[in-house]
């Protein structure tokens, strides 16, 4: 348990308890041989103390009360000493994954309450998996000792039995669907409202990691040092949702990890001098992290061979994410889908998908197997230095697409030409989604008028007779001879070649 202050963590302070599992004799077991000796006969006191808290019939939480009820049922005084030894037994429960204390403020009494969530023991086969307790458990009570409790832990298998289930081993059970037989055509809604009402599951917002997959203040704090220069500026992010919504944005946008988010947490220049995240220096350092994790990655899958079950995974990923909060598209400003996705999506999600993907992701769309390193060049610096919002830029990644597959070469879609219009949409503040669709059409419409005085100049009319501006100068084409050499021509062509090879050998002396 990290506690800065002693007077943050005394026994006027409440606290619940939560737990989701009940303790079997193996778990009992567990507790009283391998994980006594670890932590001492007091911690494991405390564990039952607060296994009980709630009852042994029921999951979920315990009533809210004082912590002097802990002090006074373990004997300790409510001074600093008895404070002192109650942090110390819980943070040994704590470092070998038995207990997960976590503090809540309540703004109305400005002051904490404390929950503490117990983890069910590990199974012999598990714990004796974990490298760093089985050392633990070895220097504690010796390397023999740690083997005869491996023994004693499990049941070995018949004499008879061994060496010959491995090949001959057939399941032979039967599957859920081919005994029952469920009534799928009605779909009770009420139920499944009140079973998630009553469900015995965590609710969002009390468990680490939130169900929308965003971050929140517990798992970045969790894994932040505690020595970083910015560990005060991280601490008030617990506080102040807006930089908490500018750092969920950003992991989102580059698709960061939480490690990831916490090494450029750590970065200096981060923070202003006020406290406040910098967002542009965030994002450029993010876009540093995403780049070197592409680059890192398509070595892996090179390396690897593993290509087609990377983008499998990532597509399983994607569609079984919960969709995000989505911006709507009036008709109006709907824009044609191309011609490689007409077969994919229609019309509805393909403008949801320009409105609210980030340009990142719909890059990959368009290029399904690996994004140019160019072209993320020029929309990085489009996105971090002309600082045109992500569905702006989307559209222009649309607009640019479109030209290509209308029969646009090749090289007008350089850095040059892009930079061109996003210049353009700067000086004419383009600045929403639809703003942008109509820009894009407006210079569809120029383009269109350009071709149009093209054609027109190519012709000229003449006392009502159309004629071209230019002559048309016929080309000399290639013909076949008409009949084969003989020989006497022939000999006549080697003699000509000699004597002009001759003369130029005298000219150049």
């Amino acid at each position: 348990m990290l506690m800065k202050s002693l007077l943050h963590y005394t026994e006027n302070h409440r606290y619940c308890v939560y737990r989701d599992f009940c303790l079997s004799s193996l778990d009992s077991k567990m507790l009283s041989s391998v994980y006594q000796p670890m932590v001492g006969a007091f911690a494991i006191s405390l564990y039952h103390l607060l296994f009980q808290q709630v009852p042994i019939d029921k999951l979920g939480y315990s009533r809210a009360e004082q912590q002097r009820r802990l002090f006074m049922t373990l004997g300790l005084e409510p001074s600093e000493k008895g404070r002192k030894l109650l942090i110390e037994q819980t943070s040994r429960l704590e470092a070998v994954g038995l207990l997960q204390t976590s503090r809540i403020y309540v703004p109305e009494h400005e002051d904490y309450m404390y929950e503490y969530e117990l983890q069910a023991p590990l199974s012999p086969a598990e714990f004796f998996n974990t490298q760093h307790l089985t050392l633990l458990l070895r220097d504690k009570i010796g390397k023999f000792a740690v083997l005869w409790l491996r023994e004693e832990l499990w049941s070995k298998e018949p004499e008879e039995w061994a060496g010959s289930t491995a090949n001959n081993k057939e399941n032979i059970s039967v599957a859920f669907y081919d005994i029952f037989e469920l009534n799928t055509h009605v779909i009770d809604y009420e139920l499944e409202q009140a079973l998630s009402e009553v469900s015995t599951a965590r609710q969002p917002g009390m468990a680490g990691i939130e169900e929308d997959g965003e971050l929140n203040y517990a798992d970045i704090i969790l894994r932040f040092p505690k020595e970083s220069v910015n560990r005060k500026h991280v601490e008030k992010l617990r506080f102040d949702h807006e930089q908490l919504g500018i750092v969920n944005y950003v992991v989102r946008k580059y698709d960061l990890s939480v490690q990831d988010m916490c090494r450029l947490l750590d970065e200096d220049g981060i923070f202003g001098t006020d406290g406040n995240l910098l967002l542009d220096e965030l994002q450029h350092q993010a876009n540093l992290q995403f780049r070197q994790g592409k680059r890192r990655q398509e070595q892996r899958e090179v390396l690897a061979g593993k290509v087609v079950s990377f983008r499998q995974a990532a597509a399983e990923e994607e569609k079984d994410s919960p969709p995000p909060l989505e911006h709507a598209v009036q008709m109006e400003y709907y824009v044609d889908v191309p011609v490689q996705f007409q077969s994919k999506c229609d019309v509805h999600q393909y403008n949801m998908m320009l409105r609210n993907e980030p340009y990142t992701k719909l890059l990959k769309t368009f290029f399904p197997g690996s994004v140019p390193d160019n072209l993320i060049d020029i929309f990085e610096k489009i996105d971090l230095s002309y600082k045109l919002p992500g569905e702006v830029i989307n559209v222009l990644i649309h607009y640019l697409m479109s030209l290509l597959t209308s029969g646009g070469s090749d090289q007008r879609i350089n850095r040059n030409f892009v930079e061109a219009i996003a210049s353009n949409m700067l000086l004419k503040q383009v600045s929403t989604y639809e703003k942008a669709v109509h820009y894009i059409r407006e210079q569809s419409k120029v383009k269109g008028k350009q071709a149009a005085s093209g054609a027109s100049r190519s012709t000229r009319t003449y006392g009502g007779k159309t004629t071209k501006a230019k002559p048309e100068i016929p080309i000399a084409q290639e013909q076949g001879s008409s009949h084969d050499v003989t020989e006497e021509e022939y000999e006549e062509m080697l003699r000509m070649a000699a004597e002009m090879q001759a003369n130029k050998s005298k000219g150049g002396v």
